[in-house]
C-alpha cells in the first residue's frame, strides 16, 4: 500500500536531489531533510497508550508511544536515512541488512545481517531507491524470518518505481510503503527514470 509524501518541502528537496549538479555534501544534507519528513509521515499511526504526568500546575492525562521501534537500513545507501529516525524517535533500535544488486541480473545478494530481537516491535525498513523491488522484498523476507509481523512492517523510500511497488505488493498488498516520489519507470539497466542516479554514489562521491 503506497503512501506518497504530499509536502511542498518534500517536492523542493527531491528536485534538488535529482539535479546532477548537486554536490555530495549538499546531497547528504538534502537526504537528511527528506528522510526527516518521511520519518514524520511514516510514523503517523504508531500505537500509543495513556499515561499521567505532572505539569508544573496539575496532573495531565496524556499519551506516549507504546510499541518499541526498530529501524533497519539496507546497506549502503540506507545508512543515510538512519540519523533522522534516531533523532526523532525515542528508544529506537537499529538493525542492518547488507544487500548488493548484481548489475547484470539486478538480483539482490545478501552479504550481512545484524538485527535486534523483533518480536512485536514496529519495524521500519529504510531503502532510498525502490527500483525492481528485489532488495526490498529480500529485506522484508529476512525481517519476517526473524519474527517481525507483516502488520508491524513499513518500507520507507525516497524515490520508487511502479515496478518496485508492484514487487512489494505481490509479496503482500498490505505492506505499507512510504515514499517521497513515484517515478515513471525503469530503464533497460533497471535504473529509475527520471530518478536521481545511483543514490550511494552521489551520497558518498564515488
Amino acid at each position: 500500500m503506497l503512501h506518497l509524501l504530499n509536502h511542498s518541502l518534500g517536492t523542493h528537496v527531491v528536485t534538488h536531489l535529482r539535479d546532477r549538479t548537486t554536490k555530495p555534501a549538499t546531497f547528504r544534507t538534502l537526504a537528511y531533510q527528506i528522510s526527516l519528513l518521511l520519518a514524520f509521515e511514516s510514523t503517523r499511526d504508531l500505537a500509543t497508550r495513556e499515561t499521567t504526568v505532572e505539569t508544573p500546575l496539575e496532573s495531565h492525562l496524556g499519551r506516549v508511544l507504546s510499541q518499541p521501534i526498530v529501524v533497519v537500513p539496507i546497506f549502503r545507501a540506507g545508512i543515510s536515512m538512519v540519523q533522522p529516525f534516531t533523532d526523532l524517535l525515542p528508544d529506537v533500535s537499529v538493525g542492518y541488512i547488507g544487500l548488493e544488486r548484481d548489475e547484470e541480473t539486478a538480483v539482490a545478494r545478501s552479504y550481512y545481517c545484524k538485527l535486534p530481537p523483533l518480536g512485536t516491535k514496529r519495524v521500519l525498513i529504510l531503502d532510498p531507491m525502490l527500483a525492481t523491488g528485489g532488495s526490498a522484498v529480500r529485506a522484508i523476507e529476512v525481517v519476517i524470518d526473524q519474527g517481525a509481523a507483516l502488520k508491524d512492517l513499513t518500507l520507507v523510500c525516497i524515490v520508487c518505481a511502479p515496478e518496485g511497488v508492484r514487487a512489494v505488493e505481490s509479496l503482500d498488498p498490505g505492506i505499507k510503503i512510504y515514499a517521497a516520489a513515484l517515478d515513471r519507470e525503469l530503464n533497460s539497466r533497471k535504473y529509475i527514470l527520471p530518478g536521481l542516479g545511483d543514490f550511494g554514489d552521489r551520497l558518498y562521491g564515488t
